[in-house]
């Protein structure tokens, strides 16, 4: 229903904008920088009962004769995000309270609902992505867009870049994976969307394009693989939230093996960055598994390329193996191709959550104790490297459009004869060591202070301008008895995501 919804409501805007472009003739018209618009005065929202509702109104905002570029930082973990608008290269700060993480513009739209005998039911704000299911609203608008697909962030991203080309719209409803859906019983309903008064302010919206008034009808949801609108369930786990990313035209492929002299020019090269694990917790041993009854510590482990060059890894099968040789190849400032490097192996991994060829040697996490010596070591060390997460897009060449972020087609099938793998600039890689013997068995450990340690390259095998940034530790405190462990994650700076 959503895809529907969008793609009737992305008609309906370029409709609208054609009919006003007509009217005013040539001259571009007098514009806001952002109008809130909607080419639908009906919307049919679904609920589930468990899950409730997710609330996509089909509202967008429409940039006017100019783009909107909204870019925030992070000076490191102890500091806070701040952001500023991009005007024609003139940086102007946003008002603090704007920007607070790295999913966008915070309550950037506030949500009445209220029923037949005009009580509200619903009183909410909403932020904004404004990289959200973007698309072109009128003629005159260009016809691509510079700006990303979307605002995922990892919990230790330090920059990001949002925007909206002239003329182009984004979804104020745009799925966000922090989003909670709502309780709203099925019925009719009038609903209020206005642009919050900061915003107004700030953007300078007139009144007339910073409110939409619509008739909401909450129906039952009869997909039980997409409860609310379906942005989620069957839909999200298949990753189909992220858009098609654009190919970089300097990073094809090679058609064969490379030829000549190995070379290590001087020149740009990437740089591995750490990050501290996260999203960790214990877990229990399936029970009918040799892994029952023993404890693990999962955990998330990010490395990103902070760039000035992006990591491009080729692998060429050996024949009749189950193994690639990997090169990894450099390139001058002006992204042409300048040499290349014999750098390990490529192996495929048949295991079920893998099936595709991974990287040997790209990193390395290990469980160290209050002395920082390692207990424990994952078994993970082979990876397909894909750009699953955006972690700086303001450092120097970041690319907003990273040429693979999906790992079936990243990482080849057991049929390829040649991958390539590529961790753009500005983009992070993220695993998540959930899997025994990846995560770390636990149970016969005492209580006590550990440290996660995650070590990006750590046989030295990839060439990169910097080394120094490779480790990262993530404190650990575990209690509780066995059987029973309990996990304490203290904070890393202001970031305090376990």
């Amino acid at each position: 229903m959503r895809t529907a919804i969008a793609a009737a409501s992305a008609a309906g805007l370029v409709a609208l904008a054609a009919t006003s472009a007509s009217a005013a003739g040539s001259a571009a018209p007098a514009r806001p920088a952002l109008a809130l618009v909607s080419p639908v005065t009906d919307v049919t929202l679904t609920t589930d009962e468990e899950y409730g509702t997710d609330l996509n109104f089909s509202t967008y905002v429409v940039a006017g004769n100019a783009p909107i570029e909204v870019r925030a930082t992070r000076a490191n973990f102890n500091s806070p995000v701040v952001a500023k608008q991009y005007v024609k290269g003139k940086a102007i700060a946003l008002p603090k309270g704007m920007v607070t993480d790295f999913s966008g513009l915070a309550k950037f739209l506030h949500i009445t609902l209220t029923d037949p005998a005009g009580k509200k039911v619903l009183d909410i704000d909403q932020s904004l992505c404004l990289n959200g299911d973007g698309s072109r609203t009128r003629p005159d608008a260009p016809a691509t867009s510079p700006y990303p697909n979307y605002c995922n962030s990892n919990p230790f991203t330090t920059g990001a870049v949002w925007g909206l080309q002239t003329g182009w719209s984004a979804n104020t409803s745009s799925y966000d994976p922090m989003a909670k859906p709502v309780k709203v019983p099925v019925g009719k309903y009038k609903a209020t969307l206005t642009v919050n008064k900061a915003y107004r302010d700030f953007f300078k919206l007139p009144a007339n394009q910073s409110t939409v008034k619509l008739n909401v009808t909450v129906v039952p949801n009869e997909d039980p693989c997409h409860p609310g609108e379906g942005v989620r369930g069957c839909f999200a786990a298949k990753g189909a939230a992220k858009k098609p990313a654009l190919k970089s035209k300097a990073l094809v492929p090679h058609a064969a093996r490379p030829t000549g002299k190995a070379t290590t020019p001087k020149g740009p090269k990437p740089d591995l960055v750490s990050v501290p694990a996260w999203g960790m917790s214990i877990d229990k041993g399936e029970e009918g598994t040799p892994e029952a009854g023993h404890e693990y510590l999962s955990f998330g482990a990010t490395v990103w390329n902070a760039g000035p060059s992006p990591l491009v890894l080729d692998g060429f099968r050996r024949q009749g193996k189950d193994v690639m040789d990997a090169f990894q190849y450099f390139y001058d400032d002006k992204g042409k191709e300048v040499g290349y490097k014999n750098t390990g192996t490529m192996e495929w991994d048949p295991r079920e959550g893998h099936v595709h060829w991974h990287f040997t040697d790209f990193a390395r996490y290990s469980l160290l104790n209050a002395t920082q010596s390692e207990v424990v070591r994952s078994q993970k060390e082979a990876f397909c490297l894909a750009a699953t997460d955006m972690m700086d897009y303001t450092v120097k060449n970041a690319n907003w459009h990273p040429s693979n972020t999906d790992l079936h087609t990243a990482c080849g099938d057991h049929t390829s004869l040649s991958v390539r793998e590529v961790l753009d600039v500005g983009s992070g890689d993220t695993y998540n060591q959930t899997k025994p013997g990846q995560s770390f068995d636990i149970t016969d450990l005492p209580n006590g202070e550990y440290f996660v340690e995650t070590k990006a390259n750590p046989d030295g095998k990839l060439v990169e301008g910097n080394t120094k940034n490779n480790t990262a530790l993530r404190k650990v405190i575990l209690g509780g008895v066995k059987g029973a462990r309990t996990l304490k994650v203290p904070p890393v700076g202001v970031i305090n995501t376990p």
